[in-house]
Formats: structure tokens, sequence, C-alpha cells
């Protein structure tokens, strides 16, 4: 009979398994029962579980014990601290009930429990506080938009100032058509039939008229 492994060091929380390994060359058919033990500091062993070569499996809230034809196999769940010690396993055969034959002893260690972590999960980062590699990246982004912004006013003040380039296209002023005048004296003709010399012609009074011309100046009589 042996008991494997011969050392284990386990968190707690975890589960502890080992086997042991009944060798029936000689003695086939022969009927048994198989017990664990446990041994604290050298102390009285303690039965803690048991099965028959017939059964196939044992369970407890503590101990779950499975038969794989021979190899038996021992699983301690929700390991504590408490459950460190030596262990090993017992055959005891039906025509000797008396008689235990024991294995060699393996030893668990049951240490203290692994915090949990989350490999996943990003630290999170301080206000005004930011990591190395997004600072220049950062400082990138502000330039840019600082060029861009005084582009914009550049253009603006070019624009809209009196003794800069204007880039608008110029419009044509309103074409308001302007009246032109011309003073000139009119001669009025006289009745060629009547025989009066012109030296008699008496100069009753002068009439003066303002004519407008549209647009276009007309020729002025020589």
């Amino acid at each position: 009979v042996t008991f494997f492994p011969a050392m284990l060091s386990l968190p707690a929380g975890s589960s502890a398994t080992f086997f042991c390994n009944v060798s029936m060359e000689n003695d086939s058919e022969l009927e048994y029962s198989l017990n664990w033990y446990k041994e604290t500091n050298h102390s009285q062993a303690q039965k803690i579980a048991g099965i028959s070569h017939n059964d196939l499996q044992r369970k407890t809230e503590k101990y779950l014990v499975t038969n794989h034809t021979g190899v038996f196999k021992m699983e301690i769940l929700n390991l504590h601290q408490s459950d460190s010690g030596s262990y090993y396993c017992g055959l005891i055969a039906f025509f000797e009930p008396n008689k235990v034959i024991e294995s060699n002893r393996s030893h668990l260690v049951v240490t203290a429990a692994l915090e949990m972590t989350n490999p996943t999960e990003e630290p999170e980062i301080e206000e005004g506080n930011l990591p190395d590699h997004i600072k220049p990246v950062f400082l990138s982004i502000l330039l840019l938009a600082g060029s861009v912004v005084l582009l914009i006013f550049g253009y603006i003040t070019l624009i809209n100032h009196p003794d800069g380039v204007s880039l608008q296209k110029e419009e044509k002023p309103t074409m308001v058509p302007v009246p032109t005048v011309d003073y000139g004296v009119l001669e009025f003709q006289v009745d060629q039939q009547a025989h009066v010399p012109q030296e008699t012609w008496l100069v009753s009074h002068t009439e003066y008229a303002t004519i407008v011309f549209p647009e276009e100046k007309p020729a002025t009589p020589e």
C-alpha cells in the first residue's frame, strides 16, 4: 500500500488530492476496506474517511473518496490551516479484521489564503496626474488646437482691418444716373412775312430755359 504525493503545500480555500495505491498481485479476489488517517504533531492517528473495495465513491462535507479500481483518490475540500498534518491510508482485510496494513506518510501544509486580484483592472488615474506616456500626446493636442485658433483669429483680423488687404470680392458701386445740364442761348424765329425793318424790332422781354439731357451730353451748337 503506497500513499502519494509525499508533500503538498496549498493555500486555504483550495482542495488537496492524495492517492492510495493498493497492489493485489497474489490475492486479486481479496475483500478489504480502506481507511484514511490524519496525524497532527505525532499525536494519535484519527480516522477521517473510509471506503470498501466494492464502493465507487464516498462523499462527506469535507472529504471525497473515489475508487478507480485499485487506486483510490482522496480529496480534502475547502482547506483550512487546521487541515495541516500527516495523512496515510490503512488497508483492512476482511479475513484479518484486526490487522491494518499502513502506507507511508504524506504531509500537507495549508498556507494563508491568496488575495484575489483582478489582473485586468487598470489603476485609477488621479485627477491632475497623467501618466508619463499620455503627457506628450496631450501637449501635442493642445499645441495643435492653439495653432488653429491663432490662424482663425489672424484671418478674421486681416479681413476686418481698414488698412489690411481685403480678401473679399469687391462690389461695384451702384451706378446712379446723373443728369447733365447745358446752358445756351435760344433764338426765336420771327415771322418772315412781316416786312418790318429789323432795327425797329423791340425787345419786350427775354426768356431763359433749362434743358436737362439724360445720360449723354448732346453736342454743343457752334
